[in-house]
């Protein structure tokens, strides 16, 4: 039931904003969803009734009430998807037929994790790359003046870095960018998934990215 939930909320939201592209409305569909019950605990698993984590609930339930007004927004362009696409080694005739244009080209370097989309993957080496650093860009689609500032919750295997902490927009359509440096603080042998969140936070919004950790070997 989830995909004609969400297509109607979708709906509603293209309607109240016809301008916003479909990367805009996601992206205020998941950094506004919830993660707790009717009776405020936390969600739990379907299957064994255990506490559920990012691999069963995504962002979390959809809100339309907040999504309609998320204070911010990860936007993505169609060069954006076509250089996500370069960077995963696409063809350039598959690129084209995917985002329906005939100019492609490959030759600028895209960093995959670099995708402006409101969640985090953070894969850590645990021989060699246990360092992993992403660039984010947000839009203010909320009131001219405003000021966020950064929330993290992490794991204790993991040591998180914002850059800059704070975000202070002029303008409506204002687009700023943040870095984050994630470093792996857990022993050798951890394979064990983790999670956490980065949430852009002032009095009236609360712009929430699910974080979800893995090791290899």
């Amino acid at each position: 039931m989830s995909c004609p939930h969400i297509s109607g909320v979708a709906a509603l939201m293209k309607a109240a904003h016809p301008d916003w592209s479909p990367a805009a409305i996601k992206s205020a569909l998941m950094t506004t969803a919830y993660t707790v019950d009717n009776t405020n605990a936390s969600l739990r698993d379907a299957a064994d009734g255990s506490l559920a984590n990012a691999i069963a609930y995504g962002a979390g339930h959809v809100d339309p009430q907040k999504a309609l007004s998320p204070g911010l927004v990860y936007n993505i362009s169609t060069n954006d998807y076509a250089a996500f696409l370069c960077s995963l080694n696409y063809s350039a005739p598959h690129i084209q037929m995917i985002i329906k244009t005939s100019n492609v080209s490959c030759l600028k370097k895209f960093c995959p994790g670099d995708l402006n989309y409101p969640s985090f993957l953070v894969v850590f080496n645990q021989k060699s790359k246990r360092v992993q650093r992403f660039r984010r860009e947000l839009t203010n689609v909320g009131p001219a003046t405003s000021v966020y500032n950064v929330k993290v919750i992490s794991p204790e295997s993991v040591a998180v870095m914002v850059a800059p902490a704070k975000l202070t927009f002029k303008k409506a359509g204002q687009k700023l960018r943040y870095h984050v440096t994630f470093a792996s603080k857990a022993g050798q042998g951890h394979v064990k998934p983790d999670f956490g969140w980065i949430s852009w936070v002032n009095d009236e919004h609360v712009v929430r990215s699910p974080v979800a950790y893995t090791w290899k070997m």
